[in-house]
């Protein structure tokens, strides 16, 4: 077990706290009002996590903090405070009650390491998600409008590999894809390339909780805001009114300039996805 001093992790709360208030204030401050935005508001609906639940920092497995019984971790479901005072996850009572969707998170981490990266869907999931359809789900205009759309989705193959983007396809586009999808197969489909499998991080990184240092889980957060942006941006509305730009993937340009940052995302995610089993395989000692 590493014990870290007050005045080493001190700083690492605080750094953590604003760096997660980038993203949690706004928020917060658009729910108070009644506001929503489409793009990064996905980030905490998707992906249920609440704000102030990303501001909170976790030492990790194996690390335990000296003199910290005053700190909210102290009262945090799962933690342990000793009689002097120093705090620290309680690995045992922690893997009790999650230890078998720890488990299902890891094998399913370790698979898509395994998988070959492919980088040849353009992003066409999310024109295949308002293919001959009249309800477009997130209420943005259409960039080429309804016409121009569907014959994007009828000039190209679909090839998406993700289960959780396929399963929005509209029921026209649902058989156009090459290969029919199931929660069950996920592990066998999942690739390192898919933008939402390096996206996906983040909702693995919050559900191992206490597992993941905040370091890591903040890394995974601000990986998912870069792919959900390259997502939107690529995607069939319009979203230069939010600030977004675009990424023209019915053109050889669009095409080229989303597979580059495509690769991108790959490869920021390849490490995190290592440093996510490590933390797992820490916990169950092996």
């Amino acid at each position: 077990m590493e014990v870290l001093a007050r005045e080493e992790y001190m700083p690492r709360i605080a750094a953590h706290e604003a760096r997660a208030a980038v993203w949690a204030d706004p928020r917060v401050a658009r729910r108070a009002r009644g506001g929503y935005h489409p793009v990064w508001d996905f980030l905490f609906d998707y992906y249920p996590l609440r704000p102030g639940h990303l501001k909170r920092w976790h030492p990790g497995v194996g690390v335990a903090l000296e003199d910290a019984a005053d700190l909210p971790q102290a009262g945090w479901r799962d933690y342990a405070v000793a009689p002097d005072g120093t705090v620290a996850l309680d690995l045992e009572r922690f893997l009790a009650h999650r230890g078998s969707e720890v488990e299902a998170v890891a094998e399913l981490l370790r698979a898509v390491a395994t998988h070959d990266a492919h980088f040849d869907c353009f992003g066409m999931h999310e024109w295949a998600m308002v293919y001959r359809t009249d309800h477009p789900r997130h209420g943005l205009p259409l960039r080429l409008g309804a016409d121009g759309t569907d014959e994007v989705v009828r000039s190209h193959q679909l090839k998406c590999s993700h289960f959780d983007a396929y399963r929005f396809f509209t029921p026209a586009a649902v058989p156009l894809n090459l290969t029919v999808l199931s929660r069950e197969a996920q592990a066998d489909n999942d690739q390192p390339g898919c933008v939402h499998v390096s996206m996906d991080l983040y909702k693995w990184a919050f559900k191992l909780g206490p597992l993941v240092p905040g370091e890591l889980l903040m890394d995974c957060f601000e990986l998912a805001a870069d792919a959900r942006r390259l997502d939107m941006e690529a995607s069939p509305y319009d979203c230069r009114g939010l600030g977004l730009g675009v990424v023209a993937v019915e053109t050889p340009e669009g095409k080229a300039e989303y597979v580059a940052r495509q690769r991108g995302l790959a490869a920021r995610a390849e490490p995190l996805r290592a440093r996510l089993v490590a933390q797992v395989e820490a916990a169950l000692g092996r």
